[in-house]
């Protein structure tokens, strides 16, 4: 089998950045589909209210599946700073590492989101209307959560010695697949919510196993020899080093995100329906910066075991011109069109105008997330992850949750409560800004 790693230390930057974040960037577009098309199915299918009960669980499935995937952040900075020093032995050990670690995290996903619904749905005061299909989406999506772990530690890994196209593949085709099942279970089998569920669930499961797959038919020194499947020490500390900063970080700032979404609820299940659909919406435009930001982790990551300083700088500085670019003229899309975009997902007039308040007051900010994103990915990719953890759950998390306080005791509405995000983004960039000045990535070389 050919190899489709992809060596970062030599050749023209901005190719690299191009050749890698393209395919990343297609692969979330694929990958926010599978919450997307079932929003879209129960809008249009089924009522508000079930999109509502689709659209706000977010917070909750991410707090979980966000802790896990952190992991996967540590595993690929370290897999990607070994396969940069061609350091053969130590990739295989992290890559053993990684895939037996992602067994326990899996195990531990299912058994705690099980426990958690519940609580969780009632502690974000989810109105009555809306509470049987959340707890139903959510006790299904967590009985197959694995496969959604697996693929993404999995597809991290591929990532993380610059094979971006197979986990893009495999994406797409569980992504086509959702979107079947999707129409089937709920059209042909009246399912509703239970119906969208399970439909990504099993999508998420086929991804899981093709990337298994492919790993365990690599010749490269990062394929899975399940015989050698163990935990290393010395791998599994640096995993956890690395990764666990950005565990606690996504893991509390979704946890946040309940409360913001508590503070939404508040407006009824159309204000409820709009929100989730403008989060769709969101992600969408969200998804260049996202994908030069992991792009650059692995190219500073590379570079910096290499011990190439100067030319990790560089790649810095590229993917910020690529993201602020990207991220402006799609901001300006999403506003010219937000109405018919949200037309798209509902019919209800009422939902649909809540989701274009939300893009009008929100989008405008989209920039500030361009430094916190790059700055951060940047920073994890020489080892620094611990900082920009703290900083972004400061901005996120105590800050965010501080502004909301005041806000509702001042008595202040609906924009105020919008613009929590954009204060925030805000924020956390200004200060990765002052501490990616200051590092020695900045300083060095």
């Amino acid at each position: 089998m050919a190899r489709m790693d992809r060596d970062m230390t030599e050749g023209n930057i901005w190719m690299h950045m191009l050749r890698f974040s393209i395919p990343m960037a297609v692969g979330l577009l694929f990958q926010q589909l599978y919450n997307t098309v079932d929003t879209l199915v129960v809008g249009q299918f089924v009522g508000h209210q079930a999109q509502a009960a689709v659209g706000s669980t977010g917070p909750i499935i991410n707090t979980i599946v966000g802790f896990c995937a952190g992991l996967g952040t540590g595993a690929s900075v370290v897999i990607s700073q070994r396969y940069g020093a061609r350091d053969d032995e130590g990739l295989g050990k992290a890559v053993h590492t990684t895939i037996a670690l992602t067994f326990i995290v899996s195990l531990l996903a299912t058994f705690l989101g099980q426990l958690i619904i519940d609580p969780m749905l009632r502690f974000m005061q989810t109105p009555d209307d809306v509470m049987p299909e959340s707890s139903k989406y959510l006790s299904i999506y967590f009985a197959g959560v694995s496969g959604i772990l697996f693929y993404n530690l999995g597809g991290g890994i591929l990532r993380a010695v610059g094979d971006s196209r197979r986990p893009l593949v495999f994406l797409i085709v569980s992504a086509l697949l959702n979107t079947v099942l999707d129409l089937l279970f709920v059209l042909a089998f009246g399912m509703g919510v239970e119906g969208v569920a399970w439909a990504t669930v099993l999508s998420q499961l086929l991804s899981a196993l093709l990337i298994l797959v492919t790993l365990t038919r690599e010749k490269g020194n990062y394929g899975i020899r399940w015989r050698k499947l163990g935990i290393d020490k010395k791998s599994l500390s640096l995993i956890l080093k690395l990764g666990l900063p950005s565990s606690i970080q996504a893991a509390i700032t979704s946890f946040s995100n309940v409360f913001v979404q508590s503070y939404i609820n508040a407006f009824g299940s159309a204000c409820m329906a709009g929100y989730g659909v403008y989060g769709k919406i969101d992600a969408f435009a969200l998804i260049p910066v996202q994908s030069i930001s992991m792009s650059s982790t692995t190219f500073v990551g590379q570079n910096w075991g290499a011990k190439q300083v100067r030319r990790a700088r560089e790649g810095v500085r590229t993917a910020m011109v690529m993201s602020l670019v990207s991220t402006a003229v799609l901001g300006i899309l999403v506003l010219v069109l937000a109405r018919l975009l949200m037309g798209f997902f509902s019919p209800n007039e009422e939902v649909i105008e809540y989701g274009v308040r939300f893009i009008h007051i929100v989008t405008p900010f989209y920039i500030a997330i361009c430094f916190n994103q790059i700055y951060a990915g940047a920073l994890r990719g020489i080892g620094d992850a611990t900082m920009p953890t703290v900083i972004m759950l400061a901005s996120f998390v105590v800050f965010r949750q501080i502004y909301l306080a005041v806000t509702k005791a001042l008595g202040a509405g609906f924009i105020a409560v919008a613009l929590a995000y954009p204060v925030g983004w805000i924020l956390c960039s200004t200060l990765l800004i002052i501490r990616y000045s200051h590092s020695g990535l900045a300083k060095n070389g």
